[in-house]
């Protein structure tokens, strides 16, 4: 402990921001950093060390963190940050941290003192504790309402969907395409087109038109050239 009460208190800073809030909150740690200083400036303490922190306000193992309350101990030093949950986001550790008789000051609370953060602590424990009880109860509730709480816990749907539905939107749409190809059928045979052979092609050269074979029953000569004809599909009915 310090003797005397002349001298000036040493102060140690502390500003510290998580990954998600650097660059978007609006206490950075340039913010910060000026905060604490002009709270200890304010104070007439002297600051002989300032750690920062990149990291989150739970992870009690942050570098600077630990930097910070080796300093306080070694010094006798009071340990300054902007804000209380700069510190840390654990009331365990803030209030472990009141008991091993480091001094704690927060530039947004200047005249709060060690007892008046203890307290401060013991109430923050105390609301985190209500809010756990609530949540805890309005679950309860809402269970006792049949509400499904979480994930698949083997809960399965009263009714499952009609799968025959499905089945049943696929047969109507080939029913439909049977009903159009049977009428582009009709009208092929309409224009004379006749049937190929079991297996055959129907653009093979045995869907020979008609005109051909006319041609070969009149007994015209082999050099005799044979009129070109388009090739006409000959779709093979049932």
């Amino acid at each position: 402990m310090r003797i005397g009460t002349l001298a000036p208190r040493l102060a140690v800073g502390l500003p510290r921001v998580s990954t998600a809030e650097q660059g978007q909150s609006g206490l950075g740690l340039e913010a910060q950093q000026a905060s604490i200083r002009s709270f200890v400036a304010s104070q007439g303490w002297t600051l002989v060390a300032e750690y920062s922190d990149i990291a989150s306000g739970k992870d009690d193992r942050r570098p600077g963190f630990q930097a910070a309350l080796a300093r306080c101990h070694q010094l006798d030093a009071v340990l300054v940050a902007a804000r209380l949950d700069r510190i840390t986001r654990r009331a365990h550790t803030l209030s472990q941290l009141l008991e091993d008789g480091v001094s704690i000051r927060a530039a947004d609370m200047p005249g709060a003192d060690d007892l008046m953060l203890r307290i401060y602590v013991a109430m923050a424990q105390k609301e985190r504790e209500l809010i756990s009880e609530r949540t805890r109860a309005a679950l309860a509730a809402a269970r006792a309402r049949g509400t499904v709480l979480g994930g698949d816990r083997g809960y399965r749907p009263a009714k499952w969907p009609d799968v025959s539905a499905a089945s049943r939107v696929r047969h109507e749409a080939a029913e439909r395409t049977a009903h159009r190809l049977h009428l582009q059928l009709e009208r092929l045979r309409a224009a004379g087109i006749r049937r190929c052979r079991r297996g055959a092609s129907p653009f093979g050269p045995t869907a020979e038109p008609p005109a051909h074979r006319e041609i070969a029953a009149t007994g015209a000569s082999d050099n005799e050239p044979v009129p070109s004809l388009p090739r006409r599909p000959v779709l093979c009915a049932a």
